[in-house]
């Protein structure tokens, strides 16, 4: 994976440096790590690599450590803590306050209906509310169609820590071409394996049997740390998967 262009905190962005998409008509969306200051200005409130998508004229600040910011929309893992009257208490990450996560926030759930989850419960779940003044709130259904689209409770397999930046080359569209994440394409043609990823830093893998999902986890997380190449991964996909 190619190099970010390294920006610093309170250092404008040069228009030079910002996408270009095919469509001058579509606006630009300003992502995480970064901050628009009228009329033109736009400066990193974090370091890090600048990351553009031409495509949907979007860019943000990609920080490989650091600490996770909820933002709206944004895709996480979360552990239940406690429970309230009306809501789930969530940890998103050591460093935020507990997210609320309502009881109605769940797909075909009423007021008698309430799910059932205990404390270390694991649910995957999408930001809905974030903003410095207000706790962060999360929920596990699409409210313009009530439907879940594969968020809520995860039973079984293991969960392991990522960086940020390893959490957003997982979720692109095609993370093994734009991420540079090969090494799951590798191990998949053997080991077939479900897996969440949170923006968080979270991903969560469950496999047939302790072994084998552990080497998946292990695989990303050692892709991450050592900051593996395709070939590198391709090396270390096939050692992991004769020791199994």
């Amino acid at each position: 994976m190619a190099p970010l262009p390294l920006v610093l905190p309170g250092d404008p962005i040069a228009p030079g440096a910002l996408p270009t998409p095919a469509n001058p008509s579509v606006p630009l969306k300003v992502g995480p790590g970064l901050r628009y200051l009228p009329p033109d200005t736009i400066v990193p409130v974090v370091a890090g690599g600048l990351c553009i998508d031409h495509r949907k004229n979007a860019v943000w600040v990609e920080g490989t450590g650091g600490r996770y910011i909820p933002t709206v929309g944004d895709l996480v893992l979360a552990t239940v803590h406690h429970s309230t009257s009306d809501s789930f208490s969530c940890s998103i990450s050591p460093h935020t306050p507990f997210a609320s996560l309502p009881y109605l926030a769940f797909a075909g759930v009423t007021r008698k209906t309430r799910p059932q989850f205990s404390p270390g419960s694991l649910v995957y779940a999408r930001v809905s509310l974030a903003n410095k003044h207000m706790d962060p709130e999360i929920e596990c259904v699409n409210p313009a169609t009530g439907k879940s689209d594969g968020l809520g409770g995860l039973t079984g397999g293991m969960l392991f820590d990522v960086s940020l930046g390893m959490s957003r080359r997982l979720m692109m569209p095609n993370p093994s071409v734009q991420g540079s994440v090969v090494v799951l394409d590798e191990i998949a043609e053997k080991v077939p394996f479900e897996m969440a990823v949170g923006r968080n830093g979270r991903i969560w893998v469950d496999a047939e049997g302790i072994a084998k999902t552990l080497a998946v986890g292990r695989a990303i997380q050692e892709t991450d740390k050592e900051n593996l190449g395709v070939d590198e991964q391709r090396k270390l996909a096939k050692k992991l998967l004769k020791g199994l």
